[in-house]
């Protein structure tokens, strides 16, 4: 007889102090916790908890950029958030930061979707949330990701992007939108090539992370460095700050679109962008009017 599959935990290796890129607040309690996703992988993630507050607190679960950790804008958010009196929690994604997960520096358009909803049944299952009011907040990569969960789990009931990628249409079609079928095929070609060579060699190669100089063109390229590569947002974890992606990394994402549900949404979603937008599926976003419906947001901290 068949025995249901017990949801356990791995241990992992957290660091005890604080090694944020920014500075703790004195209004709220921060902890490290860790949490199971529905593919067995356990994750890490800061627990910001407001230290005035009365009853069941809303929460919310943030992660993001697309190669960040929960020590780099996450956790701000997070922290920021909190101080307004919500509960929340910064996770690193499966696969990077203290998070588990093997091999390392892959993503997955499916897993990553799935290290929401793992949130949320952290979230929903404390004592001292309100289940009825939970959200997500996904940065930049992540944004898609949190979408994406909203079109899938009925538990959140608001969702925000903030600067938001396609990370599947990014990596299959480029930025703008410049890469066409022939070129989509030789992109294939080439990571293909690269799979076979990183069996042969016994390890995954890396796709490598922002330059050491800094670029001048693109402008939005030359933001990330800016931040990434400098005192004000370098963490040592931090894919971004460091060696970025196993090259094969994108091969799930330009083979299986995200967000093809999201005109099902049911709930609030709020999309942040700039005037300027180096994607164009932000664009389209944007323009789409009729893609939400969004039902009134409850989800505040009064």
């Amino acid at each position: 007889m068949t025995e249901p599959s017990q949801i356990v935990s791995t241990k992992l290796v957290l660091e005890d102090k604080w090694d944020k890129v920014f500075p703790q607040s004195d209004k709220v309690i921060h902890k490290k916790v860790v949490f199971t996703n529905r593919y067995g992988i356990t994750l890490a993630a800061d627990l910001y908890i407001p230290k005035v507050h009365q009853g069941k607190m809303p929460a919310i679960a943030v992660s993001g950029p697309f190669g960040a950790v929960k020590e780099q804008s996450s956790g701000l958010y997070a922290q920021t958030m909190a101080e307004r009196g919500f509960l929340t929690i910064a996770f690193d994604p499966s696969f990077t930061g203290e998070s588990g997960g093997q091999p390392r520096y892959v993503a997955s358009p499916d897993i990553n979707t799935e290290d929401f909803s793992a949130a949320i049944d952290y979230l929903s299952t404390r004592n001292d949330v309100d289940p009825e009011r939970i959200g997500i907040i996904g940065i930049c990569g992540w944004g898609g990701m949190a979408v994406n969960a909203a079109a899938m789990d009925t538990r959140i009931k608001a969702s925000v992007a903030s600067t938001m990628y396609d990370m599947s249409r990014v990596n299959a079609r480029g930025y703008f939108d410049q890469t066409d079928e022939n070129g989509h095929y030789q992109l294939k070609q080439t990571l293909n090539a690269q799979r076979t060579a990183d069996y042969k060699a016994g390890r995954y190669s890396l796709a490598g992370g922002l330059p050491d100089a800094r670029p001048s063109e693109p402008q939005f390229f030359a933001d990330y460095w800016d931040y990434y590569k400098t005192d004000r947002g370098y963490h040592k974890r931090s894919l971004n700050s460091n060696g970025g992606w196993n090259t094969t990394s994108s091969l799930s994402f330009i083979n299986m679109p995200i967000l093809s549900y999201a005109s099902e949404i049911r709930s609030a979603v709020l999309l942040i962008h700039a005037k300027q937008l180096p994607s164009e599926e932000g664009k389209f976003l944007l323009t789409k009017h009729e893609l939400f419906h969004p039902f009134p947001l409850r989800i505040s901290s009064q």
